[in-house]
């Protein structure tokens, strides 16, 4: 049992480092490659742990060496437009101009059910407000509404907006985010005082305070903390 747990751990670890130097792409992002070597190191990490004769080098250097192929093959990808559509595919589109390309649907595999099903998820209900819909390698769908159909702007109304920003979080968890207050040159002290103003006395009843480029501080409580204060109003 031991040896099985250690195993478990070991290959854990390991997965868990391979797939963090493979990238950082999410699922639905993953290329036909890139899902196709994802499926592969599942099924090699899994046979250490299934199959007694197997080592787990013999379940590690296989994955190595995928991970290995994958950073090649994406390193070669950035460098050429060739193999990154031998490798990843090019976009297909499907709507263009409000009109819907049915070859390119059928070379996609693509039925009208599901470019319907695909639109409304996009929040377009009516094919006719498309001005173009594009199959990514993804295979999501990129949705470009026409002119007229497309949501009012300040820009279009021609009015000025403010800088709005990333908002850094100060404290999560109960937790002094240093590095965030040094990036705005703020200190402790200052943080105390404002949470202070926000009716909170220790750093810990904080689950998350941040500070937008205004100058706002958002401050959320824990649950825990909320109660107690409630109880002691």
């Amino acid at each position: 049992m031991l040896k099985v747990i250690g195993k478990t751990i070991v290959m854990y670890v390991f997965v868990l480092f391979i797939t963090r130097i493979m990238g950082k792409r999410e699922v639905g992002q993953l290329s036909p490659f890139d899902l196709v070597v994802a499926v592969m190191i599942a099924d090699l990490a899994s046979l250490p742990l299934e199959e007694k004769k197997i080592t787990l080098v013999d379940g590690i250097v296989p994955i190595a060496v995928l991970a290995v192929a994958e950073i090649l093959t994406a390193f070669i990808s950035l460098k050429s437009d060739t193999a990154r559509r031998v490798i990843s595919g090019s976009p297909s589109i499907l709507i263009e101009n409000g009109r819907i390309i049915e070859s390119n649907l059928r070379k996609s595999r693509y039925n009208l059910d599901d470019l319907l099903a695909q639109l409304r998820e996009k929040d377009v209900p009516n094919i006719a407000d498309v001005e173009y819909a594009i199959l990514e390698t993804s295979g999501d769908l990129s949705v470009i509404p026409k002119s007229q159909k497309r949501p009012v702007t300040p820009h279009d109304l021609g009015i000025p907006t403010s800088y709005e920003g990333l908002p850094f979080p100060l404290v999560t968890d109960g937790q002094i985010q240093y590095k965030n207050l040094e990036r705005l040159n703020l200190s402790v002290k200052w943080l105390e005082d404002r949470l202070h103003k926000h009716g909170v006395d220790k750093i810990d009843e904080v689950l998350l305070a941040s500070l937008d480029a205004e100058g706002n501080l958002y401050v959320s409580l824990k649950e825990s903390k909320v109660i107690d204060k409630t109880q002691l109003g």
